[in-house]
């Protein structure tokens, strides 16, 4: 019994500490969507430097993990502030939008893509969690052209 209770309160801690190190960006000002160059070749970043993902039970245009209980505590939207997101070198503009989520914030797409963080990624660039099987989807990088990586 105190065991399991020792258990349960280190994963409790280990909760609460991946929730505070959630990696947050803002797709607005000058602070542009850019590529950075990874092991699995160059992906979709955020202004904060941290991989954007993609989830396969989104259809285009529409975010299902807010749907999902848990989804997007652990899969937070990249959303926009302010004016429209922007483009860095190499990342096509004219496939960046928004979409409006429930609570009204605008949630930045890259080809109609949702775009998410993981709120446990450590730091920019890392791939560690592309292709992970979460929430009853597979979470992806995304390419510079809007494919998938795997």
């Amino acid at each position: 019994m105190r065991k399991t209770c020792m258990l349960a309160g280190v994963f409790t801690l280990a909760l609460a500490g991946l929730a505070s190190a959630r990696p947050v960006a803002s797709a607005a000002g000058s602070q542009p969507i850019a590529l950075h160059h990874t092991r699995l070749g160059d992906v979709l970043v955020a202004p904060n430097g941290f991989t954007l993902y993609e989830f396969t039970r989104d259809t285009t245009g529409t975010d299902n993990c807010q749907n999902i209980r848990g989804c997007i505590s652990f899969w937070p939207p990249l959303v926009a502030s302010g004016s429209a997101p922007k483009a860095a070198h190499g990342v096509n503009a004219r496939l960046l939008g928004t979409i409006r989520l429930r609570n009204g914030t605008r949630q930045v797409t890259y080809a109609g893509h949702p775009l998410y963080l993981y709120a446990g990624d450590s730091g920019p660039g890392q791939t560690t969690y592309v292709g992970v099987n979460a929430s009853g989807g597979f979470w992806y990088a995304l390419t510079a052209r809007g494919g998938t990586v795997k």
